[in-house]
C-alpha cells in the first residue's frame, strides 16, 4: 500500500462530498503513515486535523472488553459465575420470550444464569433486532429509554443503577448462551464493571488502560478545553444520500458528561489514541513498558468465541454474516476470506458514527479510519474502499442494503 494511494482514494470521497473529512493511521511493523485531508465540519473551512476526536461508536466496546479482562486477571471477576450472585442481583430469575415477536408478558423461565462471558461474548441473551420497532420487546426498550437502540443518544439513559433496575423489568429475547444478540452485553458490562471496581466506568478505563497506554484524548465526554477539537457528526439522508447533521459540538449529545457511561457506544477519541489501543493488542498485552493484559487474555479476547449454533440462531446481522466472520470478546475475527479485503486472520471493530479499525497480526497491521459520517460499515463504499487500498486489491461495491425483518 501507497499512503499517496490511500490518500487519493480518501480524498476523492471528500470532494464527492461523501464526508467531510478524514484521518487514517496505518501501522505496519511499527512503522506508522498517516492521511489526514477534508475539513472538520461540512462546509468549513476549519482544516481537519491529526488530533480532532472522533465518536468512536462501536470502537468503544473493544476498550470495555479490555477493561473487564483486566478485573478477570486480577481476580475480581470470574468469567463463568452468575452475574446476579455478587454484583447485579437485579438480574436474578429471568424471564425470557417465547419467541421473539411475543408480547413481553409471553415468557417462561431462564434455564440458568447471566455469565460475564455471556455479556462479553453477546450471548446473554438480549439485542438489537431489526426493525428496532419491529418487535413489541424492542418498543418496550425504547419506552425505558435504555438507548438500546438506533444511533447512540448518549443523554437519554439514566445512571447506571437506575439503568440495570429498569433493564430487569424486561425478560430476555433468548435463553442465556443460545444465540449472539448484538450490543446489550457491554452496556450490561458497563454497570458490571463499575459495580466490581468500586468505581465510575471512566474511572476505571482511565486507571487500567487509558494512562498506561497514554491515551490522553479519550473520553464519554472531551473536557471544555479539548471540545473545540471535537468534530460533528453527521448521517446520510437515505433519500439523496447528502450528508445532514447528527450531532453538533455544542449543546450536543457529547458536549456534557453522561448520567450513564455507555462501554458500547459512548467514548469519543482519536485516531493516535486508539493507535496505541491497537498496537496493544497487537503485541498481546504490551505497549512500551507498560502490560496491561496478559497475552492469555489478549488471546481470549481476540479468538472466536462462538459455536455453530449460537451463529446460526444470531437474527442480526441481517446477512450472511457469519460464513467469514466470528466474535470473540468485544472484536469480531475475519475467519476465511471474506469479500471486502479477500484476505482471513484479521481482527477488529468498526463504529457506526463513522470509524473503522482492524489488527492483522500476520501482516502486523494496525489500520484505522476515523470520519464524521455515519454508515453501516458492510454497506459502506468509504469503508470498503479504505481496507481495499490497505490491503492492495481491487475495491468491491457494497452488498444491497437488507430491508425489515
Amino acid at each position: 500500500m501507497e499512503t499517496s494511494r490511500l490518500r487519493e482514494v480518501l480524498a476523492a470521497h471528500v470532494e464527492r462530498g461523501d464526508l467531510p473529512g478524514f484521518v487514517a493511521l496505518v501501522s505496519r511493523q511499527g512503522e506508522v503513515q498517516a492521511e489526514v485531508a477534508g475539513a472538520k465540519a461540512a462546509g468549513s473551512k476549519d482544516p481537519m486535523r491529526r488530533d480532532t476526536l472522533f465518536r468512536i461508536s462501536s470502537m468503544t466496546k473493544p476498550i470495555t472488553a479490555a477493561a473487564a479482562m483486566t478485573l478477570v486477571e486480577d481476580g475480581t471477576l470470574k468469567l463463568d459465575d452468575p452475574v446476579e450472585k455478587r454484583w447485579l442481583p437485579e438480574l436474578a430469575n429471568r424471564r425470557v420470550l417465547t419467541r421473539l415477536e411475543a408480547p413481553v408478558d409471553d415468557t417462561v423461565p431462564a434455564k440458568r444464569s447471566i455469565t460475564a462471558r455471556d455479556l462479553l461474548t453477546f450471548t446473554f441473551g438480549f439485542g438489537i433486532l431489526l426493525p428496532f420497532d419491529g418487535y413489541p420487546i424492542t418498543r418496550a426498550a425504547e419506552a425505558l429509554h435504555l438507548g438500546a437502540f438506533g444511533p447512540p443518544r448518549p443523554q437519554e439513559p439514566p445512571a447506571p443503577d437506575e439503568w440495570i433496575r429498569r433493564f430487569a423489568t424486561l425478560p430476555l429475547m433468548r435463553q442465556p448462551g443460545e444465540a449472539w444478540l448484538y450490543n446489550t452485553g457491554s452496556e450490561v458490562l458497563s454497570v458490571l464493571l463499575a459495580r466490581a471496581a468500586g468505581k465510575p466506568l471512566d474511572a476505571l478505563l482511565r486507571e487500567r488502560l487509558f494512562e498506561p497506554l497514554g491515551m490522553k484524548d479519550t473520553f464519554f465526554s472531551p473536557p471544555p478545553e479539548k471540545l473545540d477539537r471535537l468534530a460533528p457528526s453527521y448521517m446520510a439522508n437515505p433519500q439523496t444520500n447528502a450528508l445532514q447533521p447528527y450531532d453538533p459540538v455544542e449543546g450536543g449529545q457529547w458536549s456534557t458528561p453522561p448520567a450513564f457511561p455507555s462501554g458500547a457506544a459512548g467514548l469519543v477519541s482519536t485516531a493516535d489514541d486508539f493507535l496505541a489501543f491497537g498496537q496493544m493488542l497487537l503485541n498481546r498485552g504490551t505497549l512500551g513498558r507498560a502490560r496491561v493484559l496478559s497475552p492469555e487474555s489478549v488471546d481470549a479476547m481476540t479468538a472466536d468465541q462462538l459455536t455453530p449454533a449460537q451463529k446460526a440462531a444470531a437474527p442480526f446481522p441481517p446477512f450472511d454474516y457469519w460464513r467469514n466472520h466470528g466474535w470473540g470478546f468485544g472484536v469480531s475475527q475475519v475467519t476465511a476470506p471474506d469479500d471486502i479485503t479477500g484476505a482471513a486472520g484479521r481482527y477488529g471493530w468498526d463504529g457506526g458514527m463513522g470509524t473503522a479499525w482492524a489488527n492483522d497480526p500476520k501482516r502486523q497491521l494496525v489500520a484505522i479510519l476515523m470520519t464524521q459520517r455515519g454508515a453501516f460499515p458492510a454497506f459502506s463504499q468509504v469503508y470498503r474502499d479504505f481496507w481495499a487500498t490497505v490491503y492492495g486489491v481491487a475495491p468491491s461495491p457494497p452488498p444491497a442494503m437488507p430491508s425489515g425483518r
